[in-house]
């Protein structure tokens, strides 16, 4: 039989359940839409320094985010693989060669969403 505590947490469990489902969704409804992610992203940013510009605070903390969003732009913008630890060519020079494309460390959808939440 189920104890109390058990029956209490279950509607929690489900509750959870449902908000990460219709998050998962608004997501993936976002995922093709590219130029409206990054001007929402480019807003709260202005809205963040208009609330710091006007409360004349959180330098440090914005210094911390600072920091945080040039490590991930560095993760954005670096080959998966080290093309100089790769051994042959970078590029095909023959036609039965195997073209390598860029490969990212961080996909853009990725990199955007861990923006959003900083």
């Amino acid at each position: 039989m189920d104890t109390p505590v058990e029956d209490a947490a279950l509607p929690m469990s489900q509750l959870a359940f449902k908000f990460n489902q219709q998050t998962q969704i608004l997501l993936d409804r976002l995922a093709p839409l590219l130029a409206p992610r990054w001007v929402a992203w480019v807003i709260s940013l202005l809205a963040y320094a208009v609330r710091v510009w006007l409360l004349r605070g959180f330098y440090i903390v914005t210094y911390g985010l600072g920091i945080y969003n040039l490590n991930l732009l560095l993760g954005f913008i670096t080959p998966q693989v080290d093309p100089e630890l790769e051994e042959g060519p970078e590029l095909p020079t023959k036609s039965d060669q195997e073209f390598k494309p860029f490969v990212r460390r961080l996909p853009e959808f990725k990199f955007w969403c861990v923006l959003m939440g900083a």
